[in-house]
């Protein structure tokens, strides 16, 4: 079934060369979730930077983003999604020239905050874009080059990262980000129409401020319990605002007259099928990327550009699955529900062949894994915004997109923290009696304790055994995710059963009147 389209017009004329700049605004965005992995060394290095200093840097981006998100996304329907993608991209390109010369560990995590409030802007706009200047068969096909070019920037960020890092120095990944800023200010400025919500929404200043506090609050959770503890007074008292300002943000939706994020939105199984699946494949991508960058450079010993070589098959396959149209062509035989999960149980099993091949046949198991990864997001990613955006009406276009870029911001933060936490708690189990528990912070840490070269061997299998239980939770996730998103979105596709016919009256002369 093919998304609901918008409405009859005559279409953009230059709508493939803004869908080509919207692109490129989401693929720089993408990459900065994941090009740091491996500069992880690098910054450890140079700016002395402690696990919870690394673990900050990759984090401050996505906690800002995935709080801002839905505020972005209504301000963009509400205010227009040209001057939203403008201001995105001119604060997104401070922010990168700001990391680029950090000297220090905090001045580096101030910037990537700054960095992830321009990033909220942008991905709030650019798939309202799209399903605004595209109509008809050709929303589908937009969406699916958009959707390649979104996992391009998850699974690319290594590659990139490692090209740079080879010849340049660590701010040279946040520095090339300058120029794209500057093309995408120009093109967007001489090509793309503005458009907003006609009816003109006030903004919803206490919804705004409830959803940011409970993102901010429940992102910021997730990413501290790993470091201090999920029992921590700290992570708990996060825990516990954030819970408690989005559970303030749903009754206030619920009863204002202008919301930010209409709640009639969630009776729709089609849009909240979308948004399970989104949040659980984001889960296994984001967290089976994060550790496989380390275990490609610390276990295996690649340098960065070696293991961004190693991760590119999974890019590669997106890109080529996406391109040549096939996830289009799937849809309508299949359509959403089928899609999704047969893209999400591929997703599963490669996370689950790298679990069980990639530590015993090293980088062939490794290959394998992402083969089958690269296919199963590929499919399931562009049906899955397709679903979301064709679930709600093309003037809330920013809503719906803000909620589909929280949905995934969040379940690559979840999946991260805990992938991790499992990582490590293995990792310190699994440590030789000659390694202290202190070094169970990180694996260079515990190598650089171990006293001879049987512990150091001994430290990395601990790892790898880590890895392998992390990798298998993310599969196992994943995996449930799509078979509940398939079923969510399979119900919502029935047609409606035929109404009763009405009754007649009974004919019989008993009934009639004497």
């Amino acid at each position: 079934m093919s998304p609901t389209p918008v409405p009859a017009t005559a279409p953009h004329p230059r709508r493939w060369v803004i869908l080509a700049v919207v692109c490129l605004a989401t693929l720089v965005v993408l990459l900065d979730n994941t090009v740091l992995n491996v500069a992880i060394p690098s910054l450890t290095e140079e700016l002395g930077a402690g696990t919870a200093d690394v673990q900050w840097m990759i984090n401050a981006y996505a906690l800002v983003q995935s709080g801002l998100l839905l505020t972005a996304g209504s301000l963009a329907d509400r205010y227009g999604r040209k001057r939203a993608l403008l201001a995105g991209l001119a604060l997104f390109g401070i922010g990168s020239a700001t990391a680029a010369f950090a000297q220090s560990s905090g001045q580096l995590i101030a910037a990537r905050a700054g960095m992830g409030v321009g990033g909220a802007l942008l991905m709030t706009t650019t798939l309202a874009v799209v399903v605004q200047v595209f109509q008809g068969a050709e929303v589908p096909k937009a969406i699916g080059i958009w959707g390649a070019v979104s996992s391009l920037g998850f699974a690319g960020g290594p590659l990139l990262g490692g090209a740079l890092l080879a010849h340049f120095w660590w701010g040279s990944i946040f520095l090339i980000n300058v120029p794209v800023a500057l093309l995408g200010l120009f093109a967007v400025t001489r090509l793309l129409p503005e458009s907003r919500d006609p009816a003109g929404r006030r903004p919803d200043l206490p919804g705004a401020v409830l959803s940011t506090v409970g993102m901010v609050g429940v992102v910021f959770a997730i990413i501290s319990g790993p470091v201090d503890g999920w029992g921590s007074t700290k992570v708990l008292l996060s825990a516990a605002v954030g819970v408690l300002a989005l559970g303030g943000f749903v009754a206030w939706e619920a009863h204002t007259p202008a919301p930010m994020l209409d709640m009639v939105f969630f009776r729709n199984r089609r849009f909240n099928g979308a948004v399970a699946g989104g949040i659980l494949s984001a889960f296994g991508m984001a967290g089976s990327l994060f550790l496989l960058t380390q275990y490609l450079q610390l276990v295996l010993d690649y340098r960065p550009l070696e293991a961004g070589l190693r991760m590119s098959p999974l890019a590669l396959v997106i890109v080529a699955l996406n391109l040549t149209g096939v996830g289009a062509r799937l849809l309508p035989r299949t359509g959403f529900s089928g899609a999704i999960a047969i893209g999400m149980a591929l997703l599963a099993g490669g996370l689950a062949v790298i679990a069980l091949t990639g530590s015993a046949h090293g980088y062939a198991g490794l290959l394998a894994g992402l083969l089958l990864m690269g296919c199963g997001i590929a499919l399931a990613t562009p049906a899955m915004a397709s679903a979301l955006m064709g679930a709600i009406p093309p003037e809330r276009a920013g809503a719906g997109a803000g909620l589909q870029g929280t949905a995934t911001e969040f379940g690559g933060g979840l999946g991260v923290a805990v992938l991790g936490a499992v990582l490590g708690s293995r990792f310190a189990a699994g440590l030789p009696d000659g390694v202290p528990g202190s070094a169970a912070r990180s694996l260079p840490e515990a190598l650089a304790a171990a006293p001879d070269d049987g512990s150091r061997a001994a430290v990395r299998t601990a790892f790898a055994d880590g890895l392998t239980s992390s990798q298998l939770i993310g599969a196992a996730a994943v995996l449930l995710g799509g078979l509940l998103s398939a079923a969510l979105l399979h119900r919502a596709d029935r047609p409606a059963a035929p109404a009763a016919p009405p009754a007649q009256p009974d004919p019989s002369p008993a009934a009639s009147p004497s």
